[in-house]
Order: C-alpha cells, then sequence, then structure tokens
C-alpha cells in the first residue's frame, strides 16, 4: 500500500510538471530525438497532454488503493478498466493526426 501511495504521489507530481509545460525530457521518445526533429514537435502541447493523462494514471491507482482499502473488488476492476483504456487512448491519439507536430504558422 505504500508502495501505491508513494507510485500515486510521483504520477500526480508528474501530471503537475508537465502542465506546467516542463519536463519533456522525461517523455519517452521525445529525449532520444535530435535536436533537429524536437523543432518539429509543440513541447508545450505535448507535455499538456502527457500531464493530463498522469492524472488519469493517479486516479486509476487511487481506485485501486480504495478497491484495497474498501474491500470493493469493483473499484479495482474500474481502475484497471480505466488505466488500459487510457494506456489504448493514449497510443491512439498520439500516433494519428499529427497532433504533436508544430504547424507551419509558428
Amino acid at each position: 500500500m505504500i508502495i501505491l501511495a508513494l507510485t500515486i504521489i510521483v504520477f500526480f507530481g508528474l501530471g503537475t510538471l508537465f502542465l506546467k509545460g516542463k519536463g519533456a525530457s522525461l517523455i519517452a521518445g521525445y529525449n532520444t530525438m535530435t535536436k533537429e526533429e524536437k523543432e518539429q514537435y509543440d513541447r508545450i502541447r505535448l507535455c499538456k497532454f502527457m500531464g493530463k493523462m498522469m492524472y488519469v494514471f493517479s486516479l486509476s491507482m487511487v481506485l485501486w488503493g480504495l478497491s484495497d482499502f474498501l474491500d470493493e473488488t469493483w473499484l479495482l476492476y474500474a481502475g484497471l478498466a480505466l488505466f488500459l483504456s487510457t494506456v489504448f487512448f493514449m497510443i491512439v491519439y498520439m500516433n494519428t493526426g499529427n497532433r504533436f507536430q508544430k504547424t507551419t504558422s509558428e
């Protein structure tokens, strides 16, 4: 339970950091790009999206903890469904539509 609480705090903290538009170097894939590749992406938009996703992950983990604390199995399943659907959404959203690429007017 302590490890879950620490993980929730870390994810919530990362969410706050990302929502401020900071910490892009912590995003997997973005941190390994060359400087020229990074200039093609809107770092602030990417960070804000990741921040929102970290908050959703934190919420799903809170549901896991509540499941254990209240001995309610449905909370575990709800948290797991939220977590997995968020991962699926992220994969599809981030890899379609060039949503995080800078536009030509910028």
